[in-house]
């Protein structure tokens, strides 16, 4: 869930309008005119001095130079492919290991967050001719061999497998696939959703044998939505009778998917299920072959989530041993395997169990050889380890939670920061880490994409969003301000705030607080993509209409270490909802600040927030707009739920703090909005709660959007959305 912001800023990077001049026009806004250009689609090459990057029209695939930044050659160019085959764009790549050849993707159609469908295409970059993957239908999640002879996908929850050397003969893996009851080397929804990937296979290091994951999800039991016409896209075929979408969802205490192991002998065709001794209710959130063809390391949690296995499986004899156990007294995040990176003979790990997240070298019989890193900073992305000098390369908040910044540590310990600017730095290291691409933005600057070598010297500018910078100065925007404050309880606390043009100290404002606030989240960041949307662009239009707009990290939030994140375990919520209240009851105590006219919003976990908030007994909030929010921990799924909360039978004290336990709390105006289609957080959380408000005998408004998911986008839906929080904050906090 708090990855959904990041979709957010995805979706409206992809549309365009005419910006108007000196002030912030919300159309604009909602389509994209003020979103910054990346460059997307980067890839380094084996070469260690170029990487490859698809054209922004889509129709090529183009290399460039490390170190100067100049075009050094063509990969792939639609308009020049020999053959019969013809594609007109592509939507993205896969470059095989020795990069001869290239898997096109085209025609892809989005499943869930991570999934989709497309018709591939092989590319041979000599001979520039194409082939069909497949002839059979679309396929999911393709993956070269490590030698590039072969190429392994999914379709319709079976494997499959196409030799390049037998003329991309294709073969079927398994054959026991089944919608909602088996799948095999994709993950079922909830472990797509939470652990964040959708490719569950893979091939070992001399091509003979592929492993996978086995989903058997036919005892978790099925949740339906309603499908309508609707518009944007048009549903025809429900024209006359609505239809369903059913799939499986696991609430919090249901029955998961029973997962398993297995591999494949290319050769013999033999599938054997490795001999993994996990509980029947445990997780499999990743499998990693290593450099020896007989070693895959298999990831492993029981359902509490606060203990992390990593084993050795034999793909052949099937015997697994366990190497690494992580424990911790709460939970594991997601971090450990989302970031796992195999080098010869070992690995990095990620781990919290200094209190703050750190890398961690291990060797491939589970001795840890050395910790990486240390110190009281969060370790936020690892980027490579250079075998021979013993460097570890790295990004962490080391200048505080709200920034971050690009380092290399080396073997003895002493730490070089690469990147110059102060704010927010990503990078993408060359294979050989000669080289690194940058991105900087902070919270008045779109970011800027540089290249440079590995002392951390600029070497050219590919990006200033010069562009939109001047855009931008035309427009009569406010000034951003950070802060932080202690709440009554002690608790010190971060934030900052969009004030309105012209603002002026003796006048008394209104204040719109924008949150967040699940676990691990940040959104108070030195960052042009913090606030609802990237350059706290919607909070600047608010300022354009007498707001102050407030965004306050709470307890819960991420950037700060592992107890500071893990003090709302058991109870999420209570917590967070407290220090919302807390932070405006801070805030009217500020000069210009109205006490009596503060209102709160935010989407998915930050609507369940909202809820809470206006429900945590202070009447601090005269109004707020929960998007999206789920109403009861009871309705949302098993990995996510448990992780913070456990199961409703172990915690039913826990579950019942909730929005729909607090309806009769409810304090200020309410509007809700929530996508009739959503598959994550399901419409029925506003439809219980909204009962339960009716109940209570409490007024609101409730706003559904027809067949829109969790993001409520398409047409001119987000427009809509927007206005009507904005006209909510207008009517009740200005009038």
């Amino acid at each position: 869930m708090r990855r959904i912001f990041s979709l957010l800023a995805f979706v409206l990077a992809f549309f365009g309008t005419q910006a108007t001049a000196d002030n912030l026009d919300l159309k604009d806004l909602c389509n994209g005119t003020y979103s910054a250009r990346r460059i997307y689609g980067v890839n380094p090459l084996n070469d260690g001095l170029n990487y490859a990057q698809m054209s922004p029209d889509r129709t090529q695939i183009l290399t460039y130079s490390f170190k100067t930044g100049e075009q050094t050659g063509v990969l792939f160019d639609a308009n020049n492919i020999k053959g019969r085959i013809r594609i007109k764009n592509i939507d993205g790549y896969i470059m095989s290991p020795d990069e001869s050849h290239i898997l096109l993707q085209t025609q892809t159609k989005r499943i869930y967050r991570h999934s989709a469908t497309a018709e591939y295409y092989i590319y041979n970059v000599k001979s520039r001719t194409l082939a069909n993957l497949s002839l059979n239908g679309p396929q999911e999640v393709p993956l070269w061999s490590k030698d590039g002879n072969m190429v392994a996908f999914v379709r319709e929850g079976n494997l499959f497998l196409v030799k390049l050397l037998f003329n991309n003969s294709e073969s079927q893996v398994t054959k026991d696939g089944k919608f909602n009851e088996i799948i095999n080397g994709k993950p079922d929804w909830v472990n797509e959703e939470e652990f964040s990937f959708n490719r569950a296979f893979d091939f070992n290091a001399d091509g003979t044998m592929l492993a996978w994951i086995r989903y058997d999800e036919s005892q978790v039991p099925l949740y339906s939505f309603p499908w309508f016409k609707g518009m944007y896209p048009e549903k025809t075929q429900y024209a006359d009778y609505p239809g369903t979408y059913d799939y499986k969802y696991p609430i919090a205490g249901q029955p998961n998917s029973v997962v398993k192991v297995m591999t494949f002998d290319i050769k013999s065709r033999a599938i054997r299920e490795m001999q993994l001794p996990i509980p029947a209710d445990g997780y499999i959130p990743r499998i990693h072959f290593t450099d020896d063809p007989l070693k895959l390391l298999v990831f492993t949690q029981n359902r509490h989530q606060n203990q992390l296995d990593i084993y050795i499986a034999n793909p052949r004899s099937t015997e697994c041993r366990i190497i690494v156990r992580d424990q911790a007294e709460h939970y594991i995040t997601e971090e450990p395997y989302k970031n796992i990176s195999l080098h010869p003979g070992g690995f990095v790990l990620m781990s919290e169990r200094s209190g703050f997240n750190h890398l961690y070298l291990y060797d491939l019989n589970g001795t840890m050889k050395r910790q990486l890193t240390t110190g009281n900073f969060v370790v936020t992305d690892y980027y490579g380890y250079d075998e021979k000098t013993g460097t570890t390369y790295y990004a962490s908040n080391q200048e505080g939670p709200t920034r971050k910044a690009v380092y290399k540590s080396d073997i003895k310990g002493k730490v070089v920061k690469l990147s110059t600017k102060e704010g927010t730095n990503d990078a993408i290291f060359s294979k050989n880490m000669k080289y690194f691409m940058n991105v900087y933005s902070n919270i008045n600057t779109p970011p800027v994409t540089t290249l440079c070598d590995a002392k951390g010297k600029e070497l050219k500018v590919l990006e200033d969003n010069q562009e939109l910078k001047d855009k931008l100065a035309a427009i009569d925007l406010g000034e951003r301000r950070f802060f932080s404050f202690k709440t009554q309880d002690g608790v010190e606390l971060n934030g900052y705030m969009v004030l309105p043009p012209n603002f002026n100290e003796a006048q008394k404002y209104p204040v719109v607080m924008y949150q967040y606030s699940g676990p691990g989240s940040q959104q108070v960041l030195d960052s042009w993509y913090t606030g609802n949307m990237t350059g706290t662009l919607y909070e600047q239009y608010l300022g354009q209409r007498g707001f102050i707009s407030v965004v306050v990290d709470g307890r819960g939030t991420g950037g700060r270490g592992r107890d500071f994140e893990q003090c709302t375990y058991l109870k999420l919520g209570q917590l967070e909802s407290h220090d919302q209240a807390e932070a405006a009851i801070y805030l009217g105590s500020l000069p210009y600040v109205d006490k009596n006219r503060i209102g709160i919003w935010g989407w998915s976990f930050g609507g369940f927030n909202t809820l809470m908030s206006m429900s945590e007994g202070r009447g601090v909030f005269a109004a707020g707009v929960a998007v999206a929010p789920p109403t009861s921990w009871r309705y949302y799924d098993t990995v996510y739920t448990e992780r913070f909360m456990r199961t409703p039978n172990e915690n039913k004290e826990g579950y019942d703090v909730s929005p729909i336990g607090r309806a009769a709390q409810l304090q200020g105006h309410l509007l809700l909005c929530h996508g009739m289609a959503d598959d994550n957080v399901h419409y029925r959380n506003i439809a219980e709660y909204s009962e339960a408000l009716v109940q209570a005998d409490k007024d609101f408004k409730e706003l559904a959007y027809t067949n829109r998911n969790h993001s409520i986008y398409g047409g001119n839906t987000r427009h809509h959305l927007y206005r009507q929080i904005t006209n909510w904050f207008v009517d009740y906090l200005q009038k």
